[in-house]
């Protein structure tokens, strides 16, 4: 199955080491962010999700009118709007672009970001609160009779939604979080887990985990993987360049937002970044020491053929999507359209190639490693 690649946009350009510039909104940015990613090749854009910015379907409608092919992973917190008012916008936004859509299910949250919202939920009952959400979500996309639910977050009586996705049956749902909540919610209800990127021993035993908790459902596990790519023309020139982010990085306060509270991934990072600052060769952890272990900041450091060569080693492990983002945010796509995501799916290829003439095994990689 083709590798999935996935960018990210916003309404306007910024990295931790390049300072946000003009208003908050700003369609002329997203026009441009979604046509630089679509030409680099990317499947998608993931339009993250936070209690201070603007609506991300308002974003993923407008990115999807300036474009043809491109892919959008909309972050969604369930419980801020009801899983059937939720249900019917997402499978109408799903119509509107043709299919274009997956969603990325975020339950857990900074505690600081969810009490901005009013939300003041703990993380465990919101992963309980997000299963319900997204059985109801389901429901309503694939029952052929009106919907019923009592749980102890929701309640409804004869709900119905006269629009139903583009998709069959309905769009990718994915999720985040290492916490035993996070992981149950998943395995029930979410196709595809996603996680920051960790060495590959680690990631190797949180597939084989996931796996067995879906398993456990009677569910097939697919998986994603972030990662912050840092290339250059040569390895030496990669590293250099990797070494002038991190000194601009330590240079800046953490924002407050981002050492409000840790969460079990962030704990995981740091743990993985106290243990060494390279692993697997090219695994650099710096960044994530520097931002308190904060979302996607683990990097893979090289050429592009290094840095590709890096990638397809958790394709083997099972892994189908990446999510990879740069420092420079629209400078770093078109560099990863130029050589790194050409490198990664004649790789995947290869090995699909591979894996199909050893047989039954070869099957067995491309159903769990492909979307």
């Amino acid at each position: 199955m083709p590798v999935e690649m996935i960018g990210w946009i916003a309404p306007r350009v910024s990295s931790e080491v390049v300072p946000a510039q003009g208003p908050p909104f700003d369609a002329s940015v997203i026009t441009k962010t979604a046509r630089v990613h679509e030409a680099a090749d990317f499947d998608r854009v993931l339009i993250g999700y936070f209690s201070d910015a603007p609506d991300g379907f308002v974003i993923g409608a407008h990115a999807a009118s300036v474009t043809t092919r491109l892919g959008f992973l909309l972050a969604h917190r369930p419980g801020f709007v009801a899983p059937t008012l939720a249900a019917r916008k997402l499978a109408t936004l799903d119509q509107l672009t043709n299919g274009r859509l997956a969603v990325h299910i975020i339950s857990g949250g900074s505690d600081a970001d969810q009490a901005q919202e009013g939300d003041f939920t703990d993380k465990r009952e919101r992963y309980e609160r997000g299963g319900e959400y997204l059985d109801i979500m389901r429901r309503l996309w694939t029952s052929e009779s009106p919907v019923d639910f009592e749980g102890r977050f929701y309640r409804v009586q004869e709900a119905r939604s006269d629009v139903r996705p583009f998709q069959d049956p309905y769009p990718t749902l994915l999720f985040g979080g290492s916490s035993e909540g996070a992981l149950e919610m998943g395995a029930r209800f979410c196709d595809t887990f996603a996680m920051f990127g960790e060495p590959l021993k680690e990631t190797g035993e949180r597939i084989a985990d996931y796996r067995r908790r879906c398993a456990a459902h009677g569910r097939q596990a697919k998986f994603n993987v972030s990662f912050r790519p840092i290339i250059a023309p040569t390895e030496g020139q990669a590293w250099d360049k990797a070494r002038r982010i991190l000194a601009d990085i330590q240079g800046k306060p953490v924002p407050k937002s981002e050492t409000a509270s840790a969460s079990v991934s962030n704990l995981r990072l740091m743990d993985v970044a106290a243990k060494g600052e390279i692993h697997d060769e090219r695994f650099w952890t710096p960044i994530a020491s520097a931002t308190g272990g904060h979302g996607n900041t683990t990097c893979l450091v090289g050429t592009a053929e290094q840095v590709a060569r890096s990638i397809l080693k958790y394709y083997e492990l099972g892994v189908g999507s990446f999510l990879l983002r740069g420092f420079d945010p629209d400078r770093d796509v078109e560099d990863f359209g130029r050589e790194l995501i050409p490198a990664i799916r004649a790789g995947a290829d290869a090995l699909d190639r591979s894996a199909g003439q050893r047989g039954p095994a070869g099957a067995a990689l491309r159903r769990e490693g492909g979307r």
